[in-house]
């Protein structure tokens, strides 16, 4: 639900905690505005606490200023006095801890927690110490920050010394504000380090586990401290450091280049990657392809590494050093540069959709629609693509290293200077070679165009040139990015109904009167690399905070909010990978730079991918998936993300439309990448399953396909096919098996009760399921019934339980032949063996049936013969023996056909499966023999069978169960193939439909285990029967497997780590956590809700979350 746009930022309970939290980020620690009412001492105490600090700095000023004291006496002093201080605090909240009447572990600080309130009893309670002074919870910090307190504090003292103040600036008005305000500053720092410590605004993690938070203040003033006093030492210092070892280790300037060229090399490559691939292929089999690669790209990158060495070399020691003129080598290789940049950038452009993000590229393929004309068409630009690879992996390194070589400033001493520039250049040469290039033309054109009296060409050498371009190119990117981020938070604040407030106009008004102080920020920010931070994504500007490229803590892709959609991420990242692959290489996403990225769109699916680091020819990435169950605000977004891709890839662009007219949103397309993965397909089937036609033959259908899965079951199972050559070479005996049919007894009134009733509450005697051990007792104790009775008596479900092993024999035990399973007889007692009936024995008439026999489990009986009888008019003979008959398990060819025929034959083998597949088929149905209802078919698809008789026979046969479910599943799909496609002429297509279903089909629900891993196998299609209850119908889905078209755009990296920003602070110091605020809602240009989606957990909530994945790009 999309909320207005007036309500409040924060509510007002939240209102509330941050009026209270604020102030205490600002003083460092100090409570005073509670909430609740609390005794003055309370605040007092606090007022001393923080203040101390101050009180015995200044007792050393006092003594200093009075001649006293030195200066480093001063320091000395103040610093002990506050150790010592320190130490008390520490150890007055020890004691307090250890008087409380019950010991608590003080639990890891978590900064989303609120303040509770306390109730105090006097001025030094221990309620009212461990309030004011929570102490530290491992013994080491509270020695570390009793110490580092002394220290900050003598330090602080000295700087601030009045005399000192003066003699710097020279202002008594000046010293005093400066005393003034730098003792504020230190008390604000030493409170939060060994009193209390406030939460920052630039938490960054939700637990403090090793207590890093209250250094953060200490640390900024110790080293503004630090630098402001020995800055001149320290510069000296590093300056003849610098020199003195580069001139004593390296004294050659070959021996220097030589140096730099071979670690620049090798510190651009993905030295990580690939010792971890050759561990892991060490492993192998010395012929595996994957170890054979690994040892190619080795040997591509030593081939590489020994070239640039003897280039560097060559060049420099042979070539003439001079200035650069334009009759110079170096100037004739600055053309060639220049020459090259040109032909890259234009290579790279016409790969891409739009140029600059503006102007739509010409030589993009327009028939975007028309998947093999635009791959076709694709094709041709790859290979455009290949030429820029080649020329940007191998041709441009090797030009500017011999650029580089040739530069007089290497030939002489080398200085500081010197050493951090070219060291510096050497690596972007291999590191990021196109910025390389960009900044060795930028410096070479100045060069040539400059004179060489000014100050650029006379004080600097080549080396510190192109650090200072890449720095200005650096910020430069940074500054655009920002400057367009902040322009659409204004101007959509504005001119969107959705995002306009009451207070817009203000804001805006504001914005416009000081925008040269917002200028100012956005600058600051650049510098200092740091977000660009909209205020709850308002346009009120603030400076974030430094983060990394990932801009959250932890590893990339340790944390996902994973659900049942996740594996279909899991199945397309690797194939995305591949291609993406190809797609960096040609250039087809513009310059790669870390921090970078880009949104796919597929279907309901959005992918979110970052670059993490760059190298030579290869790029470290993480891949995102976000929901597919879709919010309000989450299609809002993924609507106006369908526009931007429609505009700009499936509509016929003329003259008049060759701009992008979405310059203004965070996101740009780039291009179309073919990926195979899942289409996502939902039908409806009304007219289908609730057809009484389509029902009916969905009942004889069903039979015939549990024959099928049955027979194809037992004619693969592992015990069958290793005894198939061996049945073949072998003459067999008669096998011979107890009877399953005798002469019928009359039926008896329970009998015919029985099969009228759904319950079969007479069906009790827990005997019925006695397990094999003890009919094997019953039987021994029997002493082997050899010869019994002649009267063939009824035994209902009688069927001996004989071994699979046994059949290779030829003949079966004595013992074993006896063995039966009484299910539906009275239960025998032990003193009257005499009343054991006769079991009648039989023979398969084919030698080679057992090969495709039924486990002797199944054919265990739960029904009534005269139910079996009855139901065994439903079973397709014709249909058994045509699937018998295209069986392909005998190695023989010439006999296979007279063996099935023989096979198919065999009456005995067909009673089996009459008996087996009927009980089957009943239980599916339970005892009424009548249509089923479309609500019967979704029950039983979805596993719960109706309460039969034969349900706990089926169900203690898992194997039987799955294969009864899966046949049921077939049947199912085979009715509305039918009702789609047509009828089915004759068996031979119904078995292709069917092979088609266990070889390219998982027919089964999206919830099942054996669902994600049929899309992680990659079956070629899916199907899945649902139903949707707000519209009452029956429903279908489909997966199936293809290339498709992803498209792929890049978003405005400021714009997300700005949000990003402001989404930490919000939730983690404001605490603003709820569902409905407004920073989370829909913004069709910021893409908001989808880029709080994307966040790492806790904070975000994608469901996919890649490990970093590594790219190469040669």
């Amino acid at each position: 639900m999309m909320m207005s746009p007036d309500v409040p930022l924060l509510n007002d309970y939240k209102q509330d905690f941050f009026l209270k939290r604020f102030p205490q980020t600002v003083l460092g620690g100090p409570r005073f505005k509670l909430g609740y009412c609390a005794p003055p001492y309370i605040y007092v105490n606090q007022i001393i606490l923080f203040l101390m600090p101050w009180v015995w700095g200044g007792v050393g000023t006092l003594l200093y200023q009075l001649g006293i004291l030195k200066d480093y006496y001063t320091a000395a002093l103040s610093g002990g006095l506050m150790l010592f201080t320190a130490f008390v605090i520490q150890f007055t909240s020890l004691y307090a801890r250890s008087k409380s009447a019950t010991i608590e572990r003080i639990p890891t600080m978590n900064v989303l927690a609120e303040e509770d309130e306390h109730e105090f009893t006097s001025c030094a309670g221990a309620e009212t110490v461990r309030f004011l002074i929570p102490g530290k919870k491992y013994i080491p910090n509270t020695v570390f920050h009793s110490v580092l307190a002394g220290l900050i504090c003598g330090l602080g003292t000295w700087y601030l010394l009045p005399n000192r103040i003066t003699l710097l600036y020279g202002s008594i008005g000046g010293t005093t504000l400066l005393f003034f305000f730098g003792w504020m500053t230190l008390c604000i720092g030493e409170y939060s380090l060994i009193v209390n410590t406030a939460t920052e605004t630039a938490t960054f993690q939700t637990e403090d586990t090793y207590e890093i938070t209250p250094l953060m203040r200490p640390l900024y003033i110790f080293f503004f401290v630090s630098v402001d006093l020995a800055h001149r030492l320290l510069v000296m210092f590093i300056l003849s450091a610098g020199t003195a070892i580069t001139s004593y280790f390296i004294s050659s300037t070959v021996g220097v280049v030589l140096f730099m060229t071979g670690f620049g090399f090798l510190l651009s490559l993905n030295l990580s990657d690939i010792g971890h691939k050759i561990g892991t292929k060490s492993k192998d089999l010395p012929s595996s392809p994957g170890k054979h690669f690994i040892w190619k790209e080795c040997l591509f990158y030593i081939i590489i590494l020994v070239l640039a060495l003897l280039e560097t070399s060559l060049l420099h020691h042979f070539a003439g050093f001079s200035q650069i003129s334009k009759s110079s080598s170096q100037a004739i290789v600055s053309y060639g540069l220049m020459i090259l940049l040109i032909i890259l950038w234009i290579l790279r452009e016409i790969q891409s959709l739009y140029i600059f993000g503006i102007f739509r590229n010409p030589f993009y393929p327009k028939d975007v629609q028309i998947m093999t004309v635009f791959l076709e068409k694709q094709t041709r630009l790859m290979k455009i693509g290949i030429v820029r690879r080649i020329l940007l992996t191998l041709v441009s390194p090797f030009a500017m290293i011999a650029f580089l070589s040739l530069d007089s400033s290497l030939q002489g001493l080398h200085s500081v200077s010197v050493s951090i520039g070219f060291t510096r250049a050497f690596r972007m040469v291999w590191q990021n070679t196109e910025n390389a290039l960009i900044e060795t033309v930028i410096v070479s054109t100045i060069h040539l165009i400059s004179s060489a009296d000014i100050w650029w060409n006379r004080n600097l050498d080549t080396g510190i040139r192109l650090l200072l371009v890449g720095i200005v190119r650096d910020r430069l990117i940074q500054f655009i990015s920002k400057l367009q981020f902040a322009v659409t938070v204004l101007l959509t604040s504005w001119t969107e109904e959705k995002q306009r407030r009451k207070r817009t106009t203000t804001l805006c008004i504001l914005n416009i009167v000081f925008s040269p102080f917002v200028l100012v920020i956005i600058v600051f920010s650049t510098l200092l690399s740091s977000p660009l931070l909209p205020l709850f994504t308002l346009p009120l500007f603030l400076v974030g905070f430094p983060r990394p490229i990932q801009s959250w803590p932890g590893a990339a892709g340790t944390t996902a909010c994973v659900c049942a959609d996740t594996v279909y991420y899991y199945q397309m990242v690797p194939r995305l990978t591949a291609v993406l692959q190809t797609a960096m290489a040609a250039g087809s996403l513009g310059l790669l730079l870390p921090g970078s990225h880009y949104l796919g769109r597929f279907e309901d699916r959005l992918i979110w991918i970052i670059i993490l680091e760059c190298g030579y020819s290869y790029c470290c990435i993480n891949i995102k998936g976000l929901e597919l169950q879709e919010t309000s605000c989450h299609t809002a977004e993924a609507r106006r993300v369908d526009e931007v891709f429609e505009d700009a890839f499936e509509q016929e662009y003329i003259r008049v439309r060759s701009l992008n007219k979405h310059f203004g949103n965070v996101l740009t397309p780039c291009t179309i990448l073919p990926v195979k993965l899942y289409s996502d397909a939902r039908n409806v089937l009304s007219g289908i399953i609730d057809s009484h036609e389509n029902l009916k033959e969905f009942k004889d259908d069903l039979v015939k396909v549990l024959v099928w899965i049955l027979v194809q079951y037992c004619s693969k199972r592992p015990g069958m096919k290793e005894s198939v050559h061996d049945t073949e070479n072998k003459e067999k005996g008669p096998l011979i098996l107890p009877a399953l049919k005798t002469s019928l007894p009359p039926k008896s009134a329970e009998d015919i009760d029985s099969l009228n009733s759904e319950t079969f509450d007479d069906w009790s005697d827990d005997n019925i399921f006695d397990d094999e051990p003890t009919i094997r007792k019953v039987i021994e104790e029997k002493h082997q019934l050899k010869d019994l009775p002649g009267t063939n008596l009824f035994i209902p479900g009688s069927v001996e339980s004989q071994r699979v092993s046994d059949h290779s024999t030829g003949t079966v035990p004595e013992n074993d032949l006896y063995k039966a399973v009484f299910l539906g007889y009275p239960a025998v007692d032990k003193g009257k063996q005499e009343d054991m009936p006769y079991i009648p024995l039989m023979e398969f008439s084919c030698s080679h049936s057992h090969l495709v026999c039924l486990p002797a489990e199944w054919r265990t009986s739960c029904m009534p013969n005269s139910k079996i009888k009855e139901m065994s008019s439903l079973f397709p003979e014709d249909w058994y023996q045509f699937v018998l008959r295209q069986l392909e398990c005998f190695h023989s060819e010439e006999k296979a056909s007279n063996v099935l025929e023989e096979i198919a034959k065999d009456k005995v083998l067909k009673e089996f499966y009459v008996h087996t597949v009927m009980t089957c088929y009943f239980s599916l149905f339970g005892i009424d023999n009548m249509t089923p209802r479309p609500g019967h078919i979704l029950r039983v698809y979805s596993g719960v069978l109706p309460w039969s008789v034969a349900l706990d026979w089926l169900t203690e046969k898992p194997e039987l169960f799955q294969l009864a479910l899966k046949a049921f599943r077939y049947t199912l799909k085979l009715m509305i193939d039918k009702a789609s496609l047509g009828p089915i002429e004759d068996f031979r297509e119904l078995i292709d439909y069917l092979e088609e279903y266990e070889r390219d089909w998982y027919i089964g629900l999206v919830s099942e285990e054996k669902w994600k891993e049929a899309v992680l196998q990659e079956k070629p299609y899916l199907f899945s029967l649902g139903y949707d209850s707000n519209m009452g119908v029956y429903t279908g889905r489909v997966l199936s497997l293809q290339e498709l078209l992803v498209q792929v755009g890049k978003l405005n990296a400021e714009a997300v780590k700005g949000q990003w920003a402001n989404l930490s602070w919000e939730l983690l110091y404001a605490t603003n956590d709820d569902e409905e605020r407004y920073s989370i809602q829909a913004h069709p240009l910021l893409l908001r809700n989808l880029t709080v989606q994307a966040a790492d957990p806790p904070l975000g909530y994608p469901i996919y979350s890649s490990k970093p994945l590594h790219i190469h790009l040669h």
